[in-house]
């Protein structure tokens, strides 16, 4: 899951830098940059939760 999340990073930051440079109307820009966003939040949660150590379950 730590890989997976770390290239969902990237790709967040690859779709908002290829947004901003091929779009040039700004709401198709801005929907653009909201997934990219969105899929950082996602890569981010992915990462975070892989680095939480597991509970051990209550008897």
């Amino acid at each position: 899951m730590r890989v997976a999340g770390l290239l969902l990073l990237v790709a967040g930051w690859a779709i908002v830098l290829a947004a901003f440079v091929m779009l040039g109307a700004a709401a198709p820009r801005a929907a653009f940059v909201a997934a990219g966003v969105a899929i950082e939040i996602l890569g981010l949660g992915l990462v975070a939760r892989s680095h939480v150590s597991p509970r051990e379950s209550k008897r």
